[in-house]
């Protein structure tokens, strides 16, 4: 089995959001997926069915646990395919197309729902301007991008918490650069996730309404760091980024 290791929303090697790829000839076993994506130790790596014609399965793990969405790791498996791909999986069809240097992936808009969770023992001390949730994800909003560059969180506190996974956004403080975010995911064995993809189903729906506009950029604020385009378009959001394939080899088991 081929097995790619790519570097998605970003220009560069060494930044962005490192992904494996995995192509396979049949469907896998979830627990194989499971023992590879643990092996490799990236967020996510994708297992893409190519043997056969039309749509391709697709499905993302993290070292612990499959995931229903994932961008980078989308992103990651378009560039290395090429052209034009509809993938089937746990977030329905997803259609993506690699030109030019970028990658495009049409995904499920995710508009975040007020809540009333309590984030204090997470982030103590700070206020916020919003709290919500996404499916899977909750939301805060500060007023302040360098608040978001240098929080300090508690991570056990938000692995307990509902799904253990927080997103927090502020206005962006760079030309050209709409909104700042961080991600941390430590309910799924991320503790902080460099750039991620499907956060940003949930950011443009917020943004687009506060900022009166569609299309936008935001940058994950992580150590790697990197850049999401954004496009709302109704229910969908078409996310765009760059990638750089690092190394290629072969998966011996």
């Amino acid at each position: 089995m081929r097995l790619y290791i790519v570097d998605a929303f970003t220009s560069e090697a060494f930044a962005g959001n490192s992904a494996g790829v995995v192509l396979l000839d049949s469907p896998g076993d979830a627990g194989w997926m499971r023992s590879v994506a643990a092996e490799l130790k990236h967020a996510e790596t994708a297992f893409v069915e190519v043997g056969g014609e039309g749509p391709k399965s697709l499905r993302w793990f993290t070292p612990e646990t499959e995931v229903d969405l994932c961008g980078h790791a989308t992103l990651a498996t378009t560039h290395v395919l090429g052209g034009e791909q509809t993938f089937t999986t746990r977030s329905g069809e997803l259609r993506c197309r690699a030109e030019d240097g970028w990658v495009s992936m049409d995904f499920p808009s995710d508009p975040p729902r007020e809540s009333d969770d309590d984030l204090s023992s997470i982030l103590p001390g700070v206020s916020f301007e919003y709290v919500g949730r996404g499916r899977q994800t909750l939301f805060a909003v500060v007023d302040d991008a360098a608040m978001v560059r240098s929080l300090d969180l508690d991570l056990a506190a938000l692995r307990a918490h509902w799904t253990g996974r927080l997103m927090v956004t502020a206005p962006g403080d760079l030309d050209g650069i709409d909104f700042v975010t961080r991600y941390f995911a430590p309910g799924i064995g991320i503790d902080e996730d460099p750039v991620t993809g499907s956060a940003h189903c949930v950011l443009a729906p917020y943004w687009a309404a506060r900022l009166g506009r569609d299309e936008l950029v935001g940058e994950q604020a992580s150590a790697r760091g990197g850049i999401v385009r954004m496009n709302l378009e109704g229910d969908r959001v078409l996310l765009s980024g760059q990638a750089v394939t690092v190394a290629s080899g072969e998966l011996h088991v």
